[in-house]
């Protein structure tokens, strides 16, 4: 019998890749998105396969699946400061309201699910790398609280309807991905290098540039995060790549790559920007077998190679 996902964000960066995954798993998938910072792009390619359903919906309101349901991934979301600094509120209501609605979801069919939480749940971090035990150092009524508090909530209430109603929950905490389908304007660091270097614009770095990420290729976060659905383990996991590079660094690899002309200013650093990002991936080597495979040089040239095709497909005025 096909077993059955929802997945919600489904025309996200992160939603649309697990679609992918799930359809060459061999699943019926249903994908959720009120399109708020979904792109329709990422998904069209499915919609003429039969094991493909689309639900243009918002979760924060009551969820409706008719049928069975054998899996439940929250991936509904604003997640670029950008997007959350613009819709502080409708990310709130996705980290909690929605989050409650789906565990309901999930308990009346059965399902287990697995929500998208996320490396900011640690804030400014004071411990390095940053271990699952970690409780954070996040301020609640800073800018970036609103995304911070509504993960937390979310894993809250996960593990809530795990103890209290025995649902089958997983929480995957994310750290900063990256790869083809990200949005060319979100705000992030990568996406705001390859297109000002791609269009021969100075590339703006925030601070120093000595602030540090790790940043993980696409496929190897969707498949840690697959094999974490389907283990046995309930408590947090930290899927990341635990290469720590300086956003300076990242910047200049970028320049080096896109041959750009372009030259490294740098702005002043965002109110409560983190200093320090990497993983510690203990956990998921022993429990899920799993670490990643894509180096920065593979995962950077097909991400340039992807935002060179949609710049010249959206914005050919702006190529030099």
């Amino acid at each position: 019998m096909q077993k059955r996902v929802l997945i919600t964000g489904a025309a996200g960066f992160l939603g649309s890749h697990l679609c992918d995954k799930f359809i060459a798993e061999g699943y019926e998938v249903i994908g959720m998105d009120n399109l708020l910072t979904g792109n329709m792009d990422n998904i069209n390619h499915l919609f003429p396969l039969k094991q493909f359903h689309f639900h243009h919906h918002d979760v924060t309101k009551f969820v409706h699946i008719s049928g069975k349901l054998d899996y439940i991934m929250h991936f509904a979301s604003p997640a670029s400061p950008v997007d959350y600094l613009k819709m502080p509120i409708q990310t709130m209501k996705v980290g909690s309201l929605g989050t409650h609605n789906l565990l309901g979801l999930a308990k009346a069919k059965g399902a287990r699910m697995l929500v998208a939480s996320t490396s900011e749940v640690y804030g400014d971090p004071e411990i390095h790398p940053q271990v699952e035990e970690y409780w954070g150092n996040v301020n609640p009524i800073g800018p970036r609280g609103v995304y911070d508090e509504a993960k937390r909530f979310l894993e809250a209430m996960t593990m809530a309807y795990h103890t209290f109603h025995g649902v089958e929950t997983r929480i995957v905490r994310i750290f900063n991905t990256y790869g083809p389908r990200m949005r060319l304007h979100d705000g992030r660091a990568l996406p705001n290098f390859f297109y000002q270097a791609i269009t021969g614009k100075d590339i703006t770095v925030y601070g120093d540039g000595s602030q540090t990420r790790s940043f993980c290729y696409v496929s190897d976060l969707v498949d840690g995060i697959y094999r974490l659905l389907l283990s046995d383990y309930h408590l947090p996991v930290n899927i990341g790549n635990p290469e720590e590079i300086t956003i300076k660094e990242s910047a200049e690899e970028v320049v080096s790559l896109t041959n750009t002309n372009s030259k490294v200013i740098y702005t002043p650093l965002p109110k409560d920007d983190p200093k320090q990002r990497k993983p510690d991936i203990t956990k998921a080597k022993a429990i899920l077998n799993w670490e990643p495979k894509v180096g920065r040089k593979e995962g950077f040239a097909k991400t340039y190679e992807y935002f060179k095709k949609v710049i010249m497909e959206k914005e050919p005025e702006s190529v030099g």
